[in-house]
């Protein structure tokens, strides 16, 4: 019986230790708000994979986008009516497994005007591979 639970043992302080450790979507995902913030276009399309798909939900850009020239001319624009914006991270958080990871997170964009979003980043390889941007007026942000 010791025999089965020491293997049981150090396989549940393992899984323990892992969600523990924040992965590196997560500094990728920050990393993504702080460039949109920043207008710094070369440095969000860095993040996505060629075959990449924005779904922006609500606002004058409300539509569904596929691949980075697309996605590209979006950031563009809302980089025009918004300008430099300070970013404000409310309740985010990563989920990962061995195929991707996830990234749930309430956002500000503070610019010329304010933008409160809810968003949704899944990444395969280190790559961005869908973006949900829910534009959210009545989003609660209390900053981390």
């Amino acid at each position: 019986m010791k025999r089965l639970s020491l293997p049981l043992i150090f396989l549940l302080t393992c899984a323990a230790g892992a969600n523990a450790v924040a992965g590196p979507a997560l500094d990728l995902a920050q990393a993504h708000f702080a460039a949109i913030g920043a207008v710094d276009r070369s440095a969000i399309l860095r993040d996505y994979s060629d075959s990449a798909q924005l779904l922006w939900v609500g606002g004058p850009l409300d539509g569904t986008y596929d691949g980075t020239g697309a996605i590209g001319a979006v950031w563009d624009k809302f980089g025009a009516a918004l300008g430099n914006a300070k970013v404000s991270v409310g309740a985010i958080e990563e989920s990962v497994n061995p195929k991707g990871a996830t990234v749930t997170a309430a956002v500000l964009f503070d610019g010329k005007s304010q933008v409160k979003v809810r968003y949704v980043l899944t990444y395969r390889e280190g790559k961005l591979v869908h973006e949900t941007w829910q534009v959210d007026p009545k989003l609660a942000i209390a900053s981390h």
